[in-house]
């Protein structure tokens, strides 16, 4: 059963109890409306509308009874009704302020006691807190946004209108992936899209790379989430063997069937990871790669941006963030150095606590295809529940390159900004020469070769210059020896390493390209 059926089916009882009271929580009026017209015509009951531009109307037949527009007039007429007949119901689409003691909220309590009196009906359309003793006369109902299945039949149903005139490329498996990508926003707002879709007269299976980014314009200004743009030609992370085939492999759980069979076994979609280990190491630039690989978009949560200055303000701007996190969904949960945001600090008055508690409660029963991607330098300030076995889905330590890793990033880096290959005996020499450097480090070291190149077109690559570069960079390795292997000492109990070999490999393999002379062709 959908969840708007659930939600039909509980406005159908209410309905024939005769619920003085109901709150119907929902931004969607107009599929609020239609719900409830399916009710009143199931039950054969009279429901009238009153709305600022209407006045007030019958739900069935849309006949305006009185062209009143006010709300106050509106709660009048129905008073002055409900005295001489039984059985009515009054829907309100717009509503003051009555989530406190005023006398808005005051007026319609005594409406409700009216309406209780002669098996009458006040439904409220809203979205707002209602006054305690108001709510207390009756009950609430919620509508949330059309779920996957909901999603599936209003797209299909809209597009089925077009099929006789115009060419649609997509099956059933593409309607799936559209109604997964737009589950979170409102019926109309799908409407919108696929009708920008069928306004071109050709729906293709590319149109669907769009769906997925149509998010990123719908919720452009997110509290505490920024959106990352990422260029998915241009990022490629070197190495992370082990950490790339676990991904490889969820990858798949995110096909139309995949979906399917894990709600039919109750399971989750995969929550995410957390990468922890040496600064520089390609832990942030796994985050965009996957972004990439994965054809998702990439939200950044700052935790700093929801610290709010007032009692429970950081609370609830958390919550808000992932809320609207789940709204956006399918996407890429990006939370760089989470051990900043959720370590507790003295005089926060537990914030930073109740913060760790409500991400991680968050974490396990978010049910939306949001995959966390969480990154961590300083492992001494991760709070110990977030590593708790079933968090995360996966615990990755990123050590320092091996020399096949370090092999493949310095020949990424060469080909990208030299436009050279890196091969021959000198590339073996260089690999050894930069054991225990980062991939940050490596970067910068050809990235400044690069920039010499450009500042100098009399530059030439020789062994010289190259290693020199090298020689130039200090790595981390060198400046924090001791930290780097409390760090290691931390993954090698905890974690499962990001490269597939042991935490400390560092063995340095000979290259099987030509031996030449020449360093770069």
């Amino acid at each position: 059963m959908s969840e708007l059926i659930k939600v039909k089916e509980e406005l159908k009882r209410y309905s024939i109890a005769r619920i003085p009271f109901i709150a119907f929580e929902t931004i969607e009026r107009t599929r609020a409306l239609d719900t409830l017209k399916e009710v009143a015509d199931e039950l054969n009951l009279c429901f009238y509308v009153h709305s600022m531009s209407k006045g007030i109307y019958d739900i069935k037949t849309g006949n305006v009874i009185t062209d009143e527009r006010s709300v106050y007039g509106a709660v009048d007429f129905f008073s002055e009704q409900i005295k001489h007949k039984q059985y009515m119901t009054l829907i309100l689409t717009e509503v003051p302020d009555i989530s406190s003691d005023n006398s808005d909220a005051k007026q319609l309590y005594d409406l409700a006691m009216l309406a209780n009196e002669s098996g009458g009906v006040v439904i409220v359309l809203t979205n707002n807190p209602v006054w305690n003793q108001l709510q207390r006369l009756g009950m609430t109902v919620r509508l949330d946004y059309p779920n996957e299945d909901e999603m599936y039949s209003i797209i299909s149903d809209y597009i089925n209108d077009y099929r006789s005139s115009i060419s649609v490329e997509w099956d059933n498996n593409d309607l799936r992936e559209a109604a997964s990508s737009l589950t979170g926003i409102t019926q109309i707002e799908a409407e919108n899209v696929i009708a920008s879709l069928i306004a071109k007269k050709n729906i293709t299976k590319a149109d669907l790379e769009e769906i997925k980014q149509t998010k990123d314009r719908l919720f452009s200004n997110i509290s505490g989430l920024e959106k990352i743009s990422v260029d998915n030609s241009a990022v490629t992370v070197g190495g992370l063997e082990g950490l790339q085939k676990w991904l490889d492999e969820k990858k798949t759980l995110l096909t139309p069937e995949k979906r399917d069979e894990m709600k039919k076994r109750g399971l989750h979609p995969p929550r995410g990871i957390l990468l922890v280990g040496v600064p520089g190491c390609g832990k942030s630039l796994s985050a965009k790669a996957i972004s990439a690989s994965w054809k998702l978009p990439l939200y950044r949560l700052d935790f700093a941006t929801v610290q709010g200055s007032y009692v429970g303000q950081s609370e609830q701007q958390l919550k808000d963030a992932l809320t609207m996190a789940e709204n956006v969904s399918p996407c890429i949960l990006w939370i760089d150095e989470i051990e900043k945001g959720l370590a507790g600090s003295s005089g926060d008055s537990g914030v930073s606590t109740r913060m760790v508690g409500q991400f991680l409660f968050w974490l396990q029963e978010c049910k939306k295809q949001v995959f966390v991607v969480a990154t961590a330098n300083d492992v001494s300030m991760l709070p110990s529940e977030l590593l708790r076995r079933g968090r995360f889905d996966e615990l990755f330590f990123v050590d320092l390159p091996t020399a096949d890793e370090r092999r493949t990033i310095i020949s990424m880096y060469m080909k990208k900004y030299l436009k050279l290959q890196f091969a021959g005996d000198f590339s073996d020499k260089i690999v050894e020469a930069t054991n225990g450097f980062t991939g940050a480090d490596l970067e910068s070291a050809v990235r400044d070769i690069a920039y010499r190149k450009l500042a100098n077109d009399s530059f030439e690559y020789t062994e010289q210059t190259i290693m020199e570069a090298f020689e130039n960079v200090v790595p981390l390795s060198k400046v924090s020896p001791e930290r780097i292997e409390s760090i290691r000492n931390w993954g090698r109990e905890r974690a499962v390493p990001a490269s597939g070999r042991p935490i400390g490999a560092q063995a340095v393999s000979s290259s099987n390209s030509p031996k030449t002379r020449k360093v770069l062709i």
